[in-house]
């Protein structure tokens, strides 16, 4: 026969669950990086599509990967971040465009 603790079983396990604190996630940034090949309409296009940005926002994006080379399309947690990475190399692979699309601790 097992022996219970009185105290264990009166909710002193509550009282530890109640000072752990949850951890956030850690966060990634899901970037894009430019190329000579694929268009800049289909960068807009993937980001309202897949990143679902508004137009504005989209414009906005692909002129940061044209100018700077590379842009974060969005922020998320580790496995959003590779789904959407995956996301963007089917969709380009999909219309025969190179888009690189990579993930990086924020």
């Amino acid at each position: 026969m097992v022996r219970r603790n009185r105290q264990y079983q009166a909710g002193s396990d509550t009282s530890i669950l109640e000072k752990e604190k949850t951890r956030k996630p850690q966060l990634y940034k899901v970037l894009l990086h430019n190329d000579d090949y694929t268009t800049m309409e289909f960068v807009v296009t993937v980001l309202r599509k897949i990143f679902h940005k508004s137009e504005a926002e989209a414009l906005h994006t692909m002129l940061t990967v044209h100018h700077k080379g590379v842009g974060v399309a969005g922020i998320y947690t580790r496995e959003t971040s590779e789904t959407k990475v995956n996301q963007v190399h089917e969709f380009a692979r999909e219309h025969q465009h190179p888009l690189k699309c990579s993930m990086e601790p924020e």
